[in-house]
């Protein structure tokens, strides 16, 4: 292990120097990695590890980190206001251009890490075949998860399948995205065959139930953002079944967030978080400093800190709304806490799902990131439903998630289109600040039962694509790369 974390120290060392800038940059860092590496099936594993760790990612800020951010996956849609401090992103503002575009350079690292493993896991003994199938299907699940970031996030991207291991190596142009689709649907199908457990071994770990899950997500999103069809939804109601059986729901819903309860029945695959591990979890950027809310006559009840607290967002109104909508929602105090000055007014309103732990010297934020949990499934497996125009069985599944939250069953029209705008209603509370509300704005979107465009209060007016720029920078760097349909320097 400490050769390992030698290895991975020259590596960010190489990478700061050279100023990683493209896809290619990845080649040092490959031939430090490849030449005489892999020779036992510890250096597998401790190569994994270092591919969780940058999976995860670090600090919360920016896009540091490819899930412990909410640039990607949260902030463009409509869970957040501007809080008491200064830090929102072009994301977050609508004012994406290719000056200021994020770079998906750290999604890249990660995809060629995994190009490596797989590339020379299949090179080295193994005594017991189990361990060497597992490591891959891990690596084939983190691979396919962050291809799915990509094309959810800036539409057809580079499709890199090979480790770089030299600076000879041909740079490539995007790929449709359904085409990216098609090859991590297959790459799904492999992990499924890989995985030699049909069960959960680690929730801080990818499983077979967590592809399946994987693989349901990425269908509903080809059915309906890449012009799928009805096959893709059946299957993805077939996948989601099979995630749905490794889990159950915790009785109330407070449980599922309780730091001595991280891996809960609820949860099938969540990152690990440890205090002093990395930097604090991303929620810490809807979180105060005590200097904010200590005049609070509440302010015992709010998970503010000394230092890694930023309150950079706050919970939109249109977010508590839709909790007011329902006085007695479970949910809405497990999500969001007011600040109360002694007068009764609002000093700020706050994140409270992920909480952290206090300690004896500061909080820290070190909730897992969670990827998949019942809440979230059960509204995909109702979602997959509906579109299959299984509606009296898509109210049933939705009204498991909604009589857990204590506001009864739905009651609305029975139409595909009234119980779809009610499950993506549902998923903005159950899955709130979960990594999911932009992809579903843009799904139920191309689905055809939303306008992103008055959703989202930041778009209103504006003719900006639901896709991201890439950076000019990029571009320069290799001529394959065209800028993002619709955006026009």
């Amino acid at each position: 292990m400490m050769r390992f974390k030698n290895i991975l120290i020259l590596v960010c060392s190489i990478c700061l120097l050279s100023g990683c800038d493209s896809i290619l940059d990845v080649d040092q860092e490959s031939a430090i990695i490849g030449n005489g590496f892999w020779n036992a099936p510890d250096d597998v594993n401790g190569y994994l590890t270092g591919i969780y760790n940058k999976f995860r990612g670090g600090s919360g800020t920016g896009t540091n980190g490819v899930m412990n951010t909410t640039y990607w996956l949260e902030d463009r849609g409509d869970t957040f206001e501007q809080g008491l401090e200064s830090g929102v992103t072009p994301a977050w503002q609508q004012n994406l251009n290719n000056a200021n575009a994020p770079n998906w350079l750290e999604l890249y690292e990660v995809i060629q890490q995994c190009n490596m493993l797989l590339k020379y896991a299949p090179t080295i003994d193994y005594v017991n075949e189990r361990d060497r199938s597992r490591a891959m299907a891990e690596t084939v699940f983190i691979r396919s998860y962050v291809y799915f970031i990509l094309i959810r996030t800036f539409g057809d991207v580079p499709l890199e399948l090979e480790p770089t291991e030299s600076d000879d190596k041909q740079p490539l142009p995007r790929m449709a995205a359904a085409d990216v689709a098609q090859r991590l649907l297959t790459d799904l199908d492999q992990a499924i065959g890989l995985f030699p457990e049909e069960g959960v071994l680690n929730k801080s770990r990818a499983s077979k139930p967590a592809a399946h899950a994987l693989k349901a997500e990425l269908l509903l999103w080809k059915a309906k953002v890449l012009q799928g069809n009805q096959a893709d939804l059946e299957q993805a109601l077939q996948s989601v079944q099979i995630a749905l059986a490794a889990v159950s729901p915790m009785a109330e819903f407070s449980d599922i967030f309780a730091t001595d309860s991280k891996k809960n029945a609820e949860i099938l695959f969540s990152l690990h978080f440890q205090r002093d591990e990395k930097s604090d979890h991303y929620s810490s950027r809807l979180k105060p400093r005590n200097i904010f809310v200590q005049n609070a006559v509440n302010a015992a009840q709010i998970p503010y800190a000394l230092n890694g607290a930023r309150s950079v967002y706050a919970p939109s109104t249109k977010l508590i709304e839709a909790f007011a909508a329902y006085p007695h929602d479970k949910r809405t105090n497990v999500s969001i806490i007011r600040a109360v000055a002694a007068n009764g007014s609002t000093i700020g309103i706050f994140d409270n799902k992920f909480r952290g732990t206090s300690f004896s010297d500061d909080r820290h934020y070190d909730n897992d990131i969670i990827i998949y949990r019942w809440g979230g499934l059960q509204l995909l497996y109702a979602e997959a439903l509906a579109g299959l125009e299984q509606l009296n069985a898509s109210v049933t599944a939705l009204d498991e998630v909604r009589q857990r939250a204590g506001i009864g069953p739905y009651t609305g029209p029975q139409t595909k289109r009234s119980i779809e705008e009610a499950i993506l209603n549902e998923s903005f509370k159950e899955n709130y600040f979960e990594l999911k509300r932009w992809p579903d704005l843009v799904r139920f979107h191309f689905g055809g039962t939303i306008d992103a465009y008055e959703e989202v209060p930041n778009l209103q007016g504006k003719n900006i694509p639901l896709f991201f720029p890439i950076p000019q920078a990029q571009i320069d760097l290799n001529p394959l790369l065209e800028q993002t349909d619709g955006y026009i320097f």
